[in-house]
């Protein structure tokens, strides 16, 4: 197997992908955007970060002398390789292949926004003392209910194209940072 940065791109794209359909076709049900978002926060930066790991150390074997650059590389580019990929197929699939998964997940996002704030409030009540205080919050509340109204959330859609550039956006941002750590552990140190 060649052991170049887009050969771990790739890699990192399939298992992507895989943990992708594994959750659609095993956690379909509804807790689809919850179980969505902690494999988000979780499995992902660390299937991301191995990734990054093994194309650095493989290349650190190859050549034995690496500088920072060269190790922000082998980091870096991988993960933006799979990371593109990833992100355009899955927003293809939700756009195009299966809409009802984006509905699905769209109104699940609703939901718990709406569960949060019902939870904040009824917290928030608990704590206020002051009658002006709790008739002040319990304004704001129904202020801020009103946006969960039927017609205010039909068109509610979290996965255009904008949020997905917005998304891959601060995702880069993962990559940078992790890239930048393993530039400066795995480079050589020179005596100088």
């Amino acid at each position: 197997m060649s052991k170049n940065v887009y050969t771990f791109g790739f890699l990192i794209f399939i298992a992507t992908m895989l943990v992708f359909f594994g959750v659609y076709f095993f956690c379909y049900n509804t807790n689809y955007f919850n179980t969505s978002m902690l494999l988000n926060a979780f499995l992902m930066p660390a299937l991301y970060t191995l990734g990054a790991y093994f194309s650095v150390t493989t290349y650190k074997k190859e050549v034995k002398e690496i500088g920072f650059r060269d190790a922000f590389g082998r980091a870096f580019k991988p993960m933006f390789i799979g990371g593109f990929l990833s992100m355009f197929s899955i927003f293809a699939f939700l756009n195009y292949g299966d809409t009802d998964a984006k509905d699905l997940l769209n109104h699940q996002y609703v939901e718990r926004q709406k569960t949060e704030l019902d939870n904040e409030y009824n917290k928030a009540m608990q704590i206020l003392a002051k009658k002006e205080d709790k008739e002040e919050l319990d304004k704001k509340y129904q202020e801020r209910l009103q946006s969960f109204a039927p017609e205010m959330v039909k068109d509610k859609d979290m996965f255009t194209f904008r949020n997905f550039t917005y998304f891959f956006a601060a995702v880069l941002v993962f990559y940078t940072i992790l890239s930048t750590f393993f530039g400066t552990f795995f480079r050589n140190k020179t005596l100088e």
